[in-house]
């Protein structure tokens, strides 16, 4: 029987986040997007276990409104961490402007830009910032690839990769982050629907699958499989040409 111990992996995460840096950027600060969902709370806030307060630094990317953002300038709050504001629907309409009429954008495009123009963003204030940053995604998203490849795929840390959705839940808590954060029905904040929504299925669903065996309904299962499937590149170094002299 699978059993999740969040106490240990979240003192043994910490210890690596604390490690990675003395290594990768000894001085250096914590920079994440922040939505106010489960997995930028849970990262900010084992970030900050990790580092201090005084060296995490949330991100907020409204792509013009945004009408849950009042859980992310909540999170800023309750751990007491510098953050700005960027708002990057300028920046958004710069681009289809500047495709103007050459092509039709696609509705898979209109999805994926606003990703990516964010973490474009985040590694410009990092920059500017003496930081690093940090990855948010979790197991369970990128076992079905439900993330933009280059995109909130990327960043230079990754803490929460291995662990599934219950599991961040459950490294939240003992985190001691306000329920709200928690409970948040997960959503990328920008197309109006939920994860779950997206997915079409939920992801108690998905991680009992991946963590013990259990098969979901048929047709979902065939879903997982095959988004899982479709999605493996994401996670896979970008191919390059061996030259042999």
């Amino acid at each position: 029987m699978y059993k999740f111990d969040a106490k240990d992996a979240l003192e043994k995460c910490c210890e690596w986040v604390r490690s990675w840096f003395e290594e990768n950027g000894k001085g250096c600060n914590a920079v994440l997007g922040i939505s106010g969902g489960k997995d930028s709370s849970v990262a900010a806030a084992l970030c900050v276990k990790a580092l201090g307060k005084d060296r995490v630094i949330g991100v907020l990317m409204p792509n013009g409104e945004q009408s849950d953002i009042e859980y992310a300038y909540d999170l800023c709050k309750e751990l007491d961490i510098k953050h700005f504001v960027i708002n990057i629907e300028s920046a958004v309409k710069g681009v289809y402007e500047g495709i103007g009429d050459k092509f039709e954008i696609t509705q898979q495009t209109r999805f994926n830009l606003p990703p990516r123009i964010r973490m474009a963003t985040l590694y410009a204030v990092s920059q500017s910032q003496n930081g690093r940053v940090c990855n948010t995604c979790n197991y369970s998203e990128d076992y079905v690839g439900y993330s933009t490849r280059y995109g909130d795929s990327v960043g230079d840390f990754s803490p929460l990769s291995c662990f599934t959705v219950h599991e961040v839940l459950q490294i939240g808590k003992e985190l001691g982050l306000s329920a709200k954060f928690i409970e948040k029905a997960p959503s990328d904040g920008l197309c109006g629907k939920t994860d779950e929504d997206n997915l079409g299925f939920t992801y108690k669903e998905l991680d009992d699958y991946i963590r013990q065996g259990i098969e979901p309904s048929p047709d979902i299962k065939a879903k997982i499989d095959r988004l899982h499937k479709l999605n493996l590149f994401k996670l896979e170094y970008m191919p390059c040409f061996k030259y042999k002299v």
